[in-house]
Formats: structure tokens, C-alpha cells, sequence
């Protein structure tokens, strides 16, 4: 039974779901709880590590909607995280994509039915949208139509994960980084099945009476998933923008555009992030994670942390420059830079993965991002302490639980087709081994795009 001083090992604790579950385990009293992670907070291998992510609270029906405005409460009214709420509303719009336009207009009309309608607006035509947004006067926008969300915005997501790393060291959770904290293997006693801790790349030994896995896209390369969850990658670039052209896009609405991308206004300093949308990359490789008696093929994060030099495919850049040129063509000569493919593990259902292995005793896994964890940074960790106290209600728990049958009932936790493999993709792979200080010139393009 895990008491308030037993000790817990929170691995990938520098990321999203593991900072959140040591800050609700500290919050909550535990006394001994340390983080493992190859990088410091935020940790460099954390899709969490980013300038900033859109958050809304337009789905108000099933788990998700729940959650959404959970979160949206925390963000609000938590000291932690109020800070980097940036609350500018969301434009979600759509133009070829019927279903698309149809899913859109059932949330307006569930808001509206819920008694919800300050929240929404629907939005027709081109002239609804420019009085949201007018900013998209210069773009390609005619026959648009979509939905306005007032509660909604972006967060400065890895100033926020910085804020949570500085709040655990507060609370005294410790932590170790670097190949000591960079997971190699559980540590089980004589049955082989319970978890005695945690085996760094070093061969450091970490004992625990709790060990967490808490680590991102690389989950299913480290423990054997049973196939539950398949990591994929997604690209973004950045524009630089002048004073002028910043301050005209100061406090605007997000735009979401399923067909095309998304953006959100410029950092203080010009720095304008823009995303464009698709089913995402696998990339095929070969592994054996803890657990498997044999090699296994799966998708394979690759490193930008430990690949500074890596871009993304060629296609990618053209697919980014048509979100610029459709919605700001004014913008479209700008040079694309800060290129990179940001990592993340669908579950196959579209669910967390939040449960106590079978397989092991004193093991949990926290994974399973499927787009949506990083928006749930303040509460995704309560959900994991609840489980671990046996608070967890009986939905949720069934939920999140381990359920390696879900791959029989659905392709892929989020809409559209299967991904394609990354490694057919032209121009994103860039091997240069002869570059020295690999993390620190990382830690430099990191802070020139700090919001």
C-alpha cells in the first residue's frame, strides 16, 4: 500500500503528464517523490516544450468537454498557472470539409442548448469572421464559416512547464536528469513482477515502492505497450514579424482551420508559430522495449533534443507556407525558421492510457496524448494521484484502463486517415554528427523563441 512516505519515481517527470503528477502528489503531501528525466524541466524531449498551445472549451459534451472546462477553471483560478493564460478567444472554422462544418455547428448548437450561447457564436460568412478577425482581411478566407469561442485562447507552454519544474523544487521533489535519469529498465524483485524501481542508461539504481511512467511519445519504446498506443509527429515553423506587424496581431483570436492549420498571435518579441494540420508521421524502426522477449516494429520518436540539426520534410515547409499565404499573404516572402517535428503517442481509441500495469505490481502508466494533454497541464496530474489513491471513479477508471483489445475497435485516436512514414519524407533529416554542444544549441533556440 503506498503511503504519504513511500517512495515514488515519477519517470519522464520534466514533461507534461509527469510534472503535473508529481505537483498533485506533492500538493497532496507525499514526501518522497522524485522525477527521472533525460532533460531538465521543461524537458527537451516534451511535445509540452513549445512556445505555446491553443486551449478552448467549445467541446462541452463527453470526457473531453468535461476536462475542457475543468481546465479551463484551473487555468483561471490556479496562482500556478494564471500567468500564462492568454485568453484571446479561438476562431474554429472550416470551407470544403462538410462534416467538418456540421461537427462545428452541433457543438454551437449543443452550447446554446446547455444555456451557453454568451460563449459561441456562429460565424456564416466571411464578413461574420472579420469582426472577430479582422486581421484575415488580406486572406483567402471567402466561403469560410465556422464557430467563435470566447472561452478560449493559448497558453505559454513551456513557460508554464518551467513554472511547475520551479514549483516541484519548492515542494521538495527531487529529481535527477542526464543518463542517471534517463529510464533503461524496471527494477523487479525475485517473482518478476513487483517493481522495486527504476534502472538508468548509467546503470544508476533507483529504488521505489511506486514507479510512475509518465514519458511521452517514447512509451511504447520503453515499456511493451502490447500495441495500446502509437507514437507520431507533427511539424511547425516560425515567421519573424516587425513591431508594427506585431502589434496589429496583439490579443487576437487562435485560428483552427482542419483543412489547413492554426496560428496564434506573435511572442512580444515577434516570433509567430504556425502549425498546418494532417493525420501526423510515424516512423517505422525497429526496438525492443521492457517486457518484450523480441524485437519489436514501431514507431520510433527521433530526437529533436539530440538532432538540433533536424528540420522537417519538404512537404511539411509547402504545407506551412500555404497556412501563411492563405491567411496573411502580406506574410508569405518571410523566411520559415525554427523548423522542427514535435512528438506525441495516440492511443488507438483516442483515450488515455491511465492505469496500473497487470502485468507488474507498483507500476503506472500516464500516456496515450492523443492532442489533448498539454491544455490539461494543471489537472491531467490529479487524475493520476486519484488512481493511485483508489479515488478514481469507476468511468474514468474504465476509461483509462489497460486495454490492449481497443486496437480491434478503432485505426487511430484521432480523425482521418493513417499516417504516413516519416522516413520516406524528403529534407527533414539532417545527420551532422561533427556538431559539438548539441543541447546547448538547443537550450539557444529555445530561449530565442521564448514568449
Amino acid at each position: 500500500m503506498i503511503t504519504k512516505e513511500s517512495k515514488i519515481l515519477v519517470v519522464g517527470g520534466a514533461g507534461t503528464m509527469g510534472s503535473s503528477t508529481a505537483l498533485h502528489l506533492a500538493r497532496r503531501g507525499y514526501t518522497d517523490i522524485r522525477i527521472l528525466d533525460m532533460f531538465q524541466p521543461p524537458s527537451a524531449n516534451s511535445a509540452g516544450n513549445d512556445m505555446n498551445k491553443l486551449i478552448s472549451t467549445q467541446y462541452i459534451d463527453g470526457i473531453w468537454g468535461r476536462l475542457a472546462l475543468e481546465t479551463w477553471d484551473a487555468w483561471n483560478n490556479d496562482h500556478l498557472f494564471t500567468p500564462f493564460l492568454h485568453a484571446v478567444g479561438r476562431l474554429d472554422l472550416a470551407q470544403n470539409d462538410e462534416s467538418r462544418i456540421a461537427s462545428l455547428k452541433r457543438q454551437y448548437d449543443l452550447n446554446v442548448k446547455a444555456g451557453k450561447s454568451d460563449n459561441v457564436e456562429w460565424l456564416r460568412n466571411k464578413d461574420d469572421i472579420l469582426r472577430k478577425g479582422v486581421y484575415l482581411k488580406e486572406g483567402d478566407i471567402e466561403g469560410w464559416q465556422g464557430m467563435y469561442i470566447r472561452d478560449a485562447g493559448w497558453v505559454a507552454a513551456r513557460d508554464a512547464l518551467t513554472a511547475v519544474g520551479a514549483e516541484l523544487r519548492r515542494l521538495g521533489v527531487k529529481s535527477v536528469f542526464g543518463s542517471s535519469g534517463t529510464f533503461k529498465s524496471l527494477l523487479l524483485a525475485a517473482d518478476g513482477k513487483t517493481v522495486r524501481g527504476v534502472k538508468a542508461v548509467d546503470g544508476r539504481e533507483w529504488p521505489a515502492d511506486l514507479v510512475i511512467m509518465a514519458t511521452g511519445a517514447w512509451s511504447p519504446t520503453l515499456i511493451d505497450l502490447e500495441d495500446q498506443c502509437v507514437s507520431k509527429c507533427w511539424q511547425f515553423g516560425h515567421i519573424r514579424l516587425s513591431a508594427q506587424e506585431g502589434a496589429q496581431l496583439k490579443d487576437t483570436p487562435t485560428l483552427y482551420n482542419s483543412e489547413l492549420g492554426f496560428f496564434m498571435e506573435p511572442s512580444p518579441e515577434g516570433v509567430m508559430k504556425f502549425v498546418n494540420e494532417f493525420e501526423g508521421y510515424t516512423r517505422m524502426a525497429t526496438c525492443r522495449p521492457f517486457g518484450s522477449e523480441k524485437d519489436i516494429t514501431m514507431s520510433v520518436p527521433r530526437s529533436h533534443a539530440l538532432n538540433p540539426a533536424d528540420t522537417i520534410p519538404e512537404e511539411g515547409e509547402r504545407a506551412i507556407r500555404d497556412v501563411i499565404k492563405t491567411c496573411f499573404p502580406q506574410f508569405a516572402d518571410k523566411p520559415l525558421f525554427d523548423k522542427a517535428i514535435c512528438w506525441c503517442t495516440d492511443s488507438y481509441d483516442g483515450n488515455w492510457l491511465l492505469c496500473d500495469d497487470p502485468r507488474y505490481k507498483g507500476l503506472v502508466l500516464a500516456t496515450g496524448d492523443c492532442g489533448h494533454t498539454f491544455k490539461m497541464l494543471p489537472i491531467v496530474g490529479k487524475y493520476v494521484a486519484d488512481l493511485i489513491e483508489g479515488k478514481l471513479c469507476e468511468e474514468d477508471r474504465l476509461r483509462w484502463r489497460w486495454r490492449p483489445e481497443s486496437k480491434k475497435a478503432a485505426d487511430t485516436g484521432r480523425e482521418g486517415p493513417q499516417p504516413e512514414d516519416l522516413n520516406v519524407k524528403k529534407g527533414w533529416r539532417h545527420d551532422d554528427h561533427a556538431q559539438d554542444g548539441a543541447i546547448s544549441a538547443l537550450t539557444g533556440r529555445i530561449r530565442a523563441a521564448k514568449l
